[in-house]
């Protein structure tokens, strides 16, 4: 396969056009539509349904164009790394990151990122849910016991584990008595808290009584005596160390495992790689700890 002829492929696909393709790469339109034409005559494929004035991809052009465009960037970033003698981290690093995670500690680490690799164009994300990461073009993900997924290799950074906690003032009830509640999410009816702790297993029946958006916001509710709360461990370690929250027990689920992601048939590229050396260097042993001395320092 003719390599400067995908490349001017993917060049006509990323721009929706050939001639905002040639306007970008300084580029005649003709040579452009010429290449493309012999690459679909190479394939036997029609890559482009082609109209008066609209030009789409077919099935097996947007197909090439996802399984192709990311390959040439990491050939031509190889090349440049090669050419400049050094593979020293540089270009864009698009990362996702959860909600929590980027409220509490993703400031701290891109800073501390941007300030050691300075050619890097850090661009952070933040959001909860599942992101198509060639689709949408991220070089990295973090995410929250993620599901398993065959196109994702990964590796878990940091642990953490969900804790009841409650302010000083509030009484744990006893026998039917029931706990006011400050949770994250929909408000719903009663709940059993079941939990662990040295002295043994125990249960508390939870009544929501408020209801917010995060996890950040229970907690200062949770602070200010509002209600007992689920939060992990690394939000709430300060204050209970501060006497401002009191430790009810363990909530006896699965611990919490923070994963990076990255697409498994993806050359690892220099900045992706000095991202994952950062994480390591913030968290060498990936525990709550670790993560709460990252929040409070």
């Amino acid at each position: 396969m003719d390599l400067l002829a995908l490349a001017d492929f993917n060049l006509v696909a990323q721009h929706g056009g050939f001639g905002r393709a040639a306007r970008a790469a300084g580029r005649p339109k003709a040579t452009l539509s010429r290449r493309v034409a012999e690459l679909e005559a190479s394939l036997a494929l029609r890559l482009f349904e082609r109209g008066a004035r609209i030009l789409k991809l077919t099935e097996e052009g947007r197909a090439l164009h996802e399984r192709t465009k990311v390959l040439l960037t990491e050939l031509s970033e190889t090349a440049a790394a090669i050419a400049t003698g050094g593979d020293r981290p540089r270009g864009r690093l698009r990362i996702s990151a959860p909600v929590l995670f980027s409220q509490s500690a993703m400031a701290k680490l891109a800073v501390g990122f941007a300030l050691k690799h300075p050619e890097v164009r850090l661009e952070v994300t933040t959001e909860d849910r599942a992101v198509d990461m060639v689709e949408e073009g991220y070089d990295l993900v973090i995410r929250v016991n993620p599901d398993p997924d065959e196109s994702l290799v990964g590796r878990i950074f940091l642990r953490d584990r969900l804790v009841v906690v409650a302010a000083p003032s509030m009484v744990r009830p006893t026998g039917d008595a029931t706990a006011p509640a400050v949770i994250r999410g929909p408000m719903e009816g009663s709940m059993i808290w079941n939990m662990k702790s040295p002295a043994g297993r125990s249960s508390v029946t939870a009544e929501p009584v408020l209801s917010l958006p995060s996890l950040m916001m229970v907690r200062d509710a949770v602070r200010a005596g509002a209600g007992a709360g689920r939060l992990p461990l690394s939000l709430v370690s300060h204050d209970l160390a501060a006497g401002r929250l009191v430790l009810w027990g363990d909530l006896d689920r699965p611990e919490i495992a923070l994963w990076t992601l990255y697409p498994s048939r993806r050359l690892l590229s220099a900045r992706v790689s000095a991202f994952l050396d950062h994480l390591k260097e913030a968290f060498p042993m990936g525990t709550a700890d670790e993560l709460a001395a990252h929040i409070g320092g």
